[in-house]
């Protein structure tokens, strides 16, 4: 999901905003997902669509392969080439999916809204030519939307293969900031879950210009926060009176811990987080 404009490429405005927050008001955790599927029911409302992938994302995946690695790589169990598998949860219309696969990745994109699928599937089966492969030796990857709770585990069994080691890449631009915050030590845990032991996390980290008291979706999301809950996932977050992360040190040693290999300001993103948005790039520690 990307946020929030009444046209998918506008720029955001106060009314989307605040129309999207009193839609979520006064719900508890658990109703969230239905609270999205009423969205994506009707189709009328859906400020946090772009139209597009994000070109951070773009330019990550294009200039940052020291990082990455290839997309192909060698099963350590079998041996044999493969092509890696990437996530994104809360892929929206699946246009991260879509640019994934034409990287070379097996993607995969999970939705809690059934209609959300419907629409991947739809935008997919209509749009698949704006998605070439990237590299023609390469290929593409394959494409799979699955209906599923990402904190769960039902979804994983439409995963070709099943999970095995987890997944080689994962992505999050707009699904952390749409959970509300006491969700944030068990996002932290799941994502480290699912990450391979040689994966790695990609966040692009918005809105980091928001204030903590301003509510949400989306809820602020300064850099500060993905410091705290990557390096300690499954803890609990202490905040201040006005909703800041308060920084735990020194940081214990948890087994599921991330560390953070590269941090920077994009050159290109949406128009919405241009001189806000960050991208972090996360392994396991051990």
């Amino acid at each position: 999901m990307s946020i929030f404009s009444t046209t998918p490429g506008d720029p955001p405005t106060d009314e989307a905003r605040e129309r999207l927050r009193q839609h979520f008001l006064n719900s508890d955790t658990s109703t969230h997902p239905s609270r999205w599927d009423d969205l994506w029911k009707t189709g009328d409302f859906l400020p946090w669509d772009r139209g597009t992938p994000n070109p951070a994302l773009v330019d990550t995946l294009e200039q940052r392969t020291e990082l990455l690695g290839p997309a192909i790589t060698t099963d350590s169990a079998t041996g044999l080439k493969r092509r890696k598998r990437a996530l994104v949860p809360g892929c929206g219309k699946g246009y991260d999916v879509l640019l994934l696969a034409s990287f070379g990745y097996d993607a995969y994109g999970v939705e809690a809204s059934a209609n959300a699928v419907k629409m991947c599937e739809k935008h997919a089966a209509e749009q698949a030519d704006k998605y070439p492969a990237r590299n023609t030796e390469v290929g593409s990857g394959s494409v799979k939307f699955v209906v599923g709770d990402f904190f769960k585990d039902e979804w994983i069994a439409d995963v070709d293969g099943g999970l095995r080691e987890g997944f080689d890449l994962v992505y999050d631009y707009t699904f952390l900031c749409a959970l509300p915050p006491t969700l944030r030590p068990t996002w932290s845990d799941r994502m480290s879950s699912l990450l391979s032991p040689t994966g790695r996390l990609i966040c692009l980290e918005f809105p980091t210009y928001k204030p903590p008291s301003a509510g949400g979706p989306p809820w602020a999301l300064p850099p500060v926060v993905y410091e705290e809950i990557l390096t300690r996932p499954g803890e609990e977050i202490q905040y201040d009176k006005e909703g800041n992360v308060v920084v735990q040190t020194p940081v214990k040693d948890n087994a599921k811990a991330l560390v953070r290999i590269a941090h920077w300001q994009p050159e290109r993103t949406h128009e919405v987080g241009k001189g806000t948005d960050w991208v972090g790039i996360w392994k396991h520690k051990h």
